[in-house]
């Protein structure tokens, strides 16, 4: 049978979804990216935000669509909307023959045999604080030279905002030793560059070993052969600690790149979302950063519209971001998810204030960027290949300060062949919006 397998949401899902791909396939199923051969669809859906809820139900009622007419035969939805929704799901789009939940996603190759053989009104749950494992190499998805390292399941955090919690339960950290594994598999694949994701990776380590031990993971992922570029994401700032800054600065193989999620800066603001900063601590992590590591490229992402946040917190929150002047910027407006005891705070804001906030912040962090991608000129950087584009005889690449899908590309020319997975030197020649040029370096000649 011939299985079309879509991911939505997340790259912590995209983990989930190539580990489900993996266990299809040696179950012996075959893979389809065309939904006019498929005979069984599977969606691991996204609930984190209202949009991707909507998302994850449009795709649902497309699947279901085809089971209607007859092109499919099956129809199984996994992830975080069938964790949150399971029974309403189940009654609503009768079409679905089998809802999977967030923890029991190494089920998925006994119920498709279930599904295959014309069981319906298949339920398949795990206890919250489940934590899957399975020995089956994962399908990498990503193009084969990057892929997403997901080093630990759930959050204790509890941020006011954030329905992850109760959908993923609290933080889990994957023994070192598995993480190695996939690594090295991974690596067997041809993955040069790793990305460190969890919902939070900085306090990796407390649950089992007792102390942050994010530091020892990578100092064990660098000496794993065949990866060359290791990023890190989601490290909440409060969470940085000395052993960490000390391993990003003298790996060679650590990116100079840290993502921060830090979601405000108004103390009032910060301490209704349940964070554990404030503005002053996050302005000396930034310095100290900074300080340690001087050309360490640091992402944040924001909220804005949060309940209760008023003109002057979000003026305080655009003179955060003019000081700090971040390499790299995201901005979400605050979604009021069911669930959640920011969704029942007095002081809702409505979409079109949100959304005129939202674009302030772009507004101003995009002038900070052209500025900042100004200044790269004349500077050598080893670049990531990915791609050529033909039509106009480049290549697309990036640097240490461009994580996937989110950030910016660097467009390079050369002279002679390039090939996707190939790091090469390349001196900036100039600057488009986000995007940088430049020219490969023939170090062979200087």
């Amino acid at each position: 049978m011939n299985v079309l397998f879509i991911s939505l949401g997340c790259d912590k899902n995209l983990v989930d979804s190539e580990v489900m791909l993996g266990l299809i396939r040696d179950r012996g199923y075959m893979l389809t990216n065309d939904e006019n051969e498929a005979d069984i669809a599977v969606i691991n859906t996204c609930s984190f935000i209202h949009d991707a809820q909507q998302e994850s139900v449009n795709t649902i009622l497309e699947m279901a669509q085809l089971k209607d007419e007859g092109q499919l035969k099956g129809l199984i939805v996994t992830g975080c909307l069938a964790q949150r929704f399971k029974e309403e799901i189940m009654t609503e789009i009768p079409q679905v023959d089998a809802v999977i939940g967030a923890t029991a996603y190494d089920e998925i190759a006994s119920v498709m045999d279930k599904v295959a053989a014309g069981e319906e009104n298949i339920i398949s749950f795990k206890d919250i604080s489940y934590l899957p494992h399975t020995d089956t190499k994962r399908v990498v998805t990503t193009g084969g030279y990057f892929s997403y390292l997901k080093i630990a399941e759930g959050c204790d955090k509890h941020c006011s905002y954030c329905i992850i919690p109760s959908l993923k339960g609290n933080f889990r950290s994957v023994p070192m030793e598995e993480i190695l594994q996939d690594a090295k598999d991974l690596a067997e694949k041809g993955v040069k560059e790793l990305n460190i994701v969890a919902q939070e990776t900085t306090v990796y380590g407390v649950d089992l070993y007792g102390k942050k031990m994010l530091h020892e993971l990578l100092r064990k992922l660098c000496a794993v052969e065949g990866i060359e570029w290791i990023r890190l994401l989601y490290c909440y700032p409060e969470e940085i600690y000395d052993e960490l800054i000390e391993t990003i600065k003298t790996e060679p193989k650590i990116c100079h790149y840290l993502d921060l999620p830090i979601q405000h800066a108004s103390d009032r603001i910060l301490k209704k979302m349940g964070r554990r900063t404030d503005r002053k601590a996050l302005e000396t992590m930034i310095a100290k950063l900074r300080k340690e590591i001087p050309d360490i490229a640091l992402r944040t992402s924001l909220i804005t519209g949060f309940p209760g946040e008023t003109r002057l917190e979000h003026e305080e929150l655009m003179d955060f971001v003019r000081n700090m002047r971040f390499d790299r910027l995201g901005v979400f407006t605050f979604s009021a998810e069911d669930g959640t005891p920011a969704a029942k705070f007095e002081g809702q804001i409505d979409e079109e204030v949100k959304e005129a906030r939202r674009d302030e912040l772009m507004t101003l962090q995009q002038q900070i960027a052209f500025e900042a991608a100004k200044k790269m000129k004349d500077r050598q950087l080893p670049v990531l290949i990915e791609g050529k584009i033909p039509e106009d005889g480049v290549y697309i690449g990036r640097t240490y300060k461009d994580a996937p899908n989110v950030d910016g590309y660097i467009f390079v020319n050369a002279p002679w062949e390039l090939m996707s997975g190939d790091i090469v030197p390349v001196r900036v020649t100039g600057a488009s919006d986000y995007d940088l040029i430049g020219d490969v370096v023939d170090e062979s000649a200087e």
